[in-house]
């Protein structure tokens, strides 16, 4: 699954950290670790667990002695979770590929996945304007993926296809302070794939695309501290 838009390197998983988490993950990652902690799971498996945002919620959430397992496709990123965590807090690492993973049916019974399916081969993709306009032969495709996986029915349908049932969706919406437009446009660039397709590209300083956005966030959501709408949706599910 390695491609341009899954390689989260080099200074990406600490931009993504500390500018995209506080502001995008960290309180879905709280809902989704609640709804799972609600599951009563033993075991439990994270795919695509980043830098941690959801697993340090999921550990918090749990009760002591069920054993959960954080994979992801960037090793970088899942250095950085493990900052997070203290020595005996059972958390086991392992760096896996989401669609290829390591271990066996029935190993879990529950697993979590948050804004990471998005990044899995063979999805519908859309556009991302502020940062296209500066490559107009050659846009960076990178926000085309994690915008792309909105459509309830399909995603329906894949779930039903890949043998679960009792399928419960629910519509999250909440709305953020931005506090530093300037800080989350970095992150917005800087914590993704998105900074190395500009660099691959050449010809535009990064930071020229960081202040655009800046400029572009404070348009839309206001001077800061801004106010920014967010919505997710959230699938459980049972596999027979």
């Amino acid at each position: 699954m390695n491609s341009d838009a899954t390689s989260f390197i080099g200074n990406i998983p600490e931009h993504y950290d500390s500018g995209l988490g506080p502001m995008i993950f960290v309180d879905y990652a709280a809902d989704i670790a609640r709804r799972a902690a609600a599951c009563s799971p033993a075991r439990i498996l994270e795919t695509a667990a980043g830098t941690g945002i959801v697993t340090r919620q999921l550990r918090d959430f749990l009760p002591p002695g069920v054993h959960l397992t954080a994979t992801d496709l960037n090793a970088p990123m899942l250095e950085v979770a493990r900052t997070k965590f203290r020595p005996g807090e059972e958390v086991d690492f392992r760096a896996a590929d989401a669609c290829a993973l390591p271990f066996s049916d029935g190993a879990f019974d529950t697993v979590v996945c948050q804004f990471g399916v998005m990044f899995f081969p063979e999805k519908d993709t859309s556009y991302h304007e502020t940062a296209a306009r500066f490559f107009p032969a050659d846009p960076p495709q990178f926000y085309t993926v994690p915008f792309s996986y909105y459509q309830i029915d399909p995603i329906k349908e894949s779930l039903i296809n890949a043998g679960f049932t009792d399928i419960n969706v629910a519509v999250v919406g909440l709305e953020k302070e931005i506090p530093d437009s300037a800080r989350f446009a970095r992150g917005l660039v800087h914590g993704n794939p998105l900074i190395d397709q500009i660099r691959a590209r050449g010809g535009v300083d990064p930071d020229r695309v960081v202040n655009a956005l800046a400029q572009a966030l404070r348009q839309e959501f206001g001077a800061d501290p801004g106010r920014m709408p967010l919505q997710a949706i959230v699938f459980s599910a049972r596999r027979r």
